[in-house]
């Protein structure tokens, strides 16, 4: 087996659980990291199978437990894995729109033992709000938000950010602020999924983002305590990698609703890397044996600079989905690096984000729609004669 980052032959356990209940959303966000292709996978695992998906992560020393979809509201036995979980002893995180979290489900996921509630808004206006989602859902969240805290929980928004809403950073602040938010989440746009498929409508320029950085610093100065608003800037405009999931097959575990086994998040865009599967393989087996999670894993698999670079154990080579979508191979060097022969195909997604914000593509690029994800998951539906 490769060594670890610690250098260890193997890894810790998967401390962090993602559990991808469905694909299945009411909401149609134009930057969705979920596959563009969610239709052609299988059905979802039953509740008997989550059931052991949970204990078998729990007993591989699992402590962090995040419900996410989709949109896990759809799922029936939503409280009934909760309180599952909860027995185990995991820390349970929904991820949610709000879509359909009504009074009766918070007091029965609050029975279950359900400890943390992470609600997304798309802007803090009903107009950019609606127009992102593609729904009418604005009045919902703010009366879902009132109801997380009438029963008792934190106040935690998420808000993920691109051109369209970066400039209304304020107003997403003083939002969360008025709801009695504790934590707000600024998570800028990655570009997976539906997201890449929208990158050049999505991209902001790099003076918006610092824009909105110095915004944010600001409010963090003058508001202290009251929320503790983290911001996370985008890898494209860095000249370093971030170290993916805090390295690939290092804590973090996920489970899409197909079964599969995930490092992250996208690896299964990835050509060539089988995923393995919780229906026929042990996640004991999955984590420490599976050809998928020892691929990346450390750092012996490294192409040149990243194997003799003295700043590798920092970023382990940065993200693999990233380097495959830039260049076509997900063994590079991510291509955020400065020091990556590719670092140019950055910069010009970069420059083309620039340009079509500022109007100086061709007409055709500048005015193409956002792709919207039940668009494109029903115009691949209907293609696939499925």
């Amino acid at each position: 087996m490769p060594a670890n980052a610690a250098g260890s032959s193997e890894p810790g356990p998967p401390l962090w659980l993602l559990a991808e209940l469905t694909y299945r959303c009411p909401l149609h966000c134009a930057y969705c990291s979920n596959p563009v292709d969610y239709v052609r996978y299988g059905p979802e695992l039953d509740t008997a199978q989550w059931r052991r998906v949970l204990e078998e992560a729990r007993a591989l020393g699992a402590a962090q437990l995040g419900f996410s979809g989709g949109e896990p509201l759809v799922r029936d036995d939503l409280e009934e894995l909760v309180g599952h979980a909860r027995r185990l002893g995991f820390y349970t995180n929904l991820i949610t729109s709000g879509v359909g979290l009504t009074d009766t489900r918070l007091g029965a996921l609050r029975e279950a033992g359900l400890d943390h509630i992470q609600l997304s808004f798309q802007d803090a206006t009903r107009e950019m709000n609606d127009f992102l989602s593609s729904t009418r859902t604005f009045d919902l969240k703010q009366r879902v938000a009132e109801r997380i805290k009438a029963h008792g929980y934190p106040m935690v928004l998420n808000c993920v950010l691109h051109r369209h809403n970066l400039a209304h950073v304020g107003t997403i602040i003083d939002m969360a602020l008025d709801m009695g938010a504790e934590y707000l989440e600024l998570a800028n746009t990655q570009y997976y999924g539906w997201a890449w498929e929208n990158r050049l409508a999505l991209m902001p320029t790099e003076a918006q983002l610092r824009e909105a950085e110095a915004v944010v610093e600001n409010y963090r100065a003058r508001i202290g305590k009251r929320c503790r608003i983290l911001f996370v800037v985008p890898d494209y405009f860095e000249t370093r990698p971030k170290k993916c999931m805090n390295g690939w097959g290092s804590v973090f575990l996920g489970i899409s609703p197909d079964g599969a086994a995930l490092p992250c998040h996208a690896a299964r865009m990835l050509p060539g890397l089988i995923l393995p599967n919780v229906s026929t393989q042990s996640l004991h087996d999955i984590w420490y044996h599976s050809d998928a999670f020892q691929r990346y894993r450390g750092t012996a698999w490294m192409p040149e600079p990243c194997r003799s670079c003295d700043e590798k154990v920092n970023d382990l080579g940065g993200c693999r989905c990233q380097a495959y979508l830039l260049t076509g191979d997900a063994n590079r060097t991510d291509p955020v690096c400065d020091k990556s022969p590719d670092h140019a195909t950055v910069r010009e997604v970069v420059l083309h984000g620039r340009l079509a914000a500022h109007g100086q593509l061709q007409a055709t690029a500048h005015e193409a729609p956002l792709v919207f994800r039940a668009d494109a998951a029903s115009r691949r539906f209907s293609e696939s004669g499925r």
